[in-house]
């Protein structure tokens, strides 16, 4: 038997701004610190102890990484990168405000956009490698992906094709250590580890969009040597 945990990230600069976020590599504000710390701190009172971690190569989600296992004691652990478990790709709408968003689109249509399974937002033109929002300057497309064939970076995704991209990691690395029966942490985003409850949990394409993921509260799995899910449950103070 194995244990996996999953973080989102604590609150995000743009998550305060009410912006849609995505792959732009946007920090932690200081409540996001503050909840990255806390997850750890629940981390540490469990006793989980940690053989590797995963997470994107997005900065949230890495800081997130490294302030929760500081404060759970275990920041000397492997770790490994993947912009697979990067978050779902808002397109077009990354950088908006989604308040604004409602207003232009209406609360419905960009209410589909965010949480249905497999409807796109809308689609940027270009991969552009930086993003400016508010007169500051963000890195979108940059060398961190130099190694991603074009073809599979997105101008845009659905919680589906996250899905898709997450699970040739998940088969390909993640899997693996925890059928050796290693304990395993991803510190990642909210859409990225809503497709990977997704599957493990077998949950339908209807009952996923009622899943919420909060902002550093750990999930904990104790899956079985098949990887079947034996007990879940979520990590708040």
């Amino acid at each position: 038997m194995a244990k996996l945990v999953l973080i989102r990230h604590g609150q995000s600069e743009w998550n305060a701004l009410n912006l849609f976020n995505g792959w732009v590599d946007t920090k932690l504000s200081d409540k996001g610190v503050t909840q990255a710390k806390e997850a750890g701190e629940l981390l540490a009172t469990e006793g989980i102890q940690f053989d590797q971690a995963y997470t994107s190569v997005l900065t949230r989600a890495i800081t997130t990484l490294h302030f929760a296992l500081e404060e759970a004691g275990q920041l000397f652990i492997p770790e490994t990168k993947s912009w697979r478990l990067n978050e779902r790709h808002y397109g077009a709408l990354q950088g908006q405000n989604k308040a604004e968003a409602a207003e232009k689109w209406g609360d419905e249509q960009v209410h589909i956009w965010r949480r249905s399974y497999d409807v796109l937002p809308p689609l940027l033109d270009s991969y552009e490698e930086t993003v400016e929002v508010q007169g500051t300057t963000y890195p979108a497309f940059d060398r961190r992906y130099a190694d991603v064939p074009k073809g599979e970076l997105p101008l845009g995704e659905n919680l589906k094709i996250t899905l898709e991209r997450v699970l040739p990691f998940w088969e390909s690395d993640i899997s693996k250590d925890l059928k050796a029966g290693k304990n395993v942490v991803i510190a990642a985003h909210g859409n990225s580890l809503r497709a990977l409850a997704k599957h493990l949990e077998h949950i339908s394409d209807d009952d996923i969009l009622n899943l919420e993921i909060a902002n550093g509260q750990p999930l904990v799995y104790d899956l079985d040597n098949n990887l079947e899910v034996i007990s879940k449950k979520t990590l708040s103070k």
